[in-house]
């Protein structure tokens, strides 16, 4: 049966009862992957950087396992967003990803980490940011697919242009070129 976002429905169910983890054991297959693959491109971003999805501390602070494991999993799937919006980790790029992030879950602590990013911009980052990167963000956060409800795993084998054309993802653009380049 497929819901209103074109996922199966058992996927978001799937999810729950199986309570996947993004970890090494789990998704260090992905290493072995075609290089057009989603898979191989999450593998690929997390190398260049030297993360580890093992490196992630504990949810805390949650008043029940069922809680506890929905933060875990969205804290565990944001390098996936990562990969697939083509964001990287610098403070912009961390920025944008969280506007996306309010669009998709409207929680209060993403747009509060916006607000604390954005303060620590130079006057330069603050125009490409709202001129360039929130606009995108904001539209490419609403557009796309109920990004927590995907069993992301699941879809490492494919292409990535397809896995982006299904979700409705739309990559960052390139930032604009200096006048006089």
């Amino acid at each position: 049966m497929l819901g209103l976002s074109g996922f199966c429905c058992c996927c978001i169910l799937a999810i729950l009862l199986e309570r996947p983890r993004v970890i090494s054991a789990n998704v260090g297959h992905a290493w072995d992957l075609p290089e057009n693959t989603f898979g191989a491109a999450y593998a690929r971003f997390m190398g260049s950087r030297n993360f580890s999805p093992d490196d992630r501390p504990p949810v805390r602070f949650m008043e029940t396992e069922e809680l506890a494991y929905v933060a875990m999993r969205a804290r565990e799937v944001h390098d996936f967003w990562h990969t697939l919006f083509g964001l990287p980790t610098n403070l912009i790029g961390e920025s944008a990803l969280k506007v996306i992030e309010f669009e998709q879950m409207l929680l209060p602590m993403c747009l509060l980490s916006v607000i604390g990013g954005t303060a620590r911009f130079n006057q330069k980052q603050r125009a490409l940011f709202f001129q360039h990167y929130f606009p995108w963000a904001s539209r490419a956060g609403l557009q796309c697919t109920d990004l927590i409800s995907v069993y992301y795993e699941c879809h490492f084998h494919e292409d990535l242009e397809d896995v982006r054309r299904r979700w409705g993802i739309v990559p960052a653009p390139a930032p604009p070129k200096p006048d006089g380049m």
